[in-house]
């Protein structure tokens, strides 16, 4: 019984790997930047984790919204939740300043694309672009 539960819970976990990993990035691909600010000219976070905002993009770079990170004052696990919240989001990639270990594998396994960018969230936009 153990060992089915145990190879029940890493079919799940790998499940969104596995789907993410052929889809590629479509037209409605959203890109997430971790923001000091609400608008495109402000500066990327240096914490995903623990940022102000995520400014949520589509590939035509058009802000979809501006959300308050609920996670930006959690003590333990903030990355782990940012990482959950961003996935429901359906976001493909997000751009911070840094990322730590747990968030990093985190969105590994949610099939999140994660990207390091220091400038303002309209340049961050543009390289996160490139990467499809």
């Amino acid at each position: 019984m153990k060992r089915i539960v145990i190879i029940f819970l890493m079919i799940l976990v790998s499940y969104p790997v596995m789907v993410s990993a052929d889809a590629g990035y479509s037209e409605d691909t959203k890109i997430a930047v971790a923001a000091t600010g609400q608008t495109v000219e402000a500066p990327v976070s240096n914490m995903a984790a623990k940022s102000p905002y995520y400014l949520i993009f589509n590939k035509n770079r058009e802000l979809i919204e501006a959300i308050d990170n609920p996670y930006r004052n959690t003590l333990k696990g903030a990355g782990f939740s940012a990482a959950n919240f961003l996935a429901q989001k359906n976001v493909a990639i997000i751009v911070a300043g840094s990322f730590g270990l747990k968030m990093m594998n985190a969105l590994k396994s949610r099939g999140i694309t994660n990207l390091e960018f220091n400038g303002n969230v309209k340049d961050a936009l543009k390289e996160a672009l490139q990467l499809n």
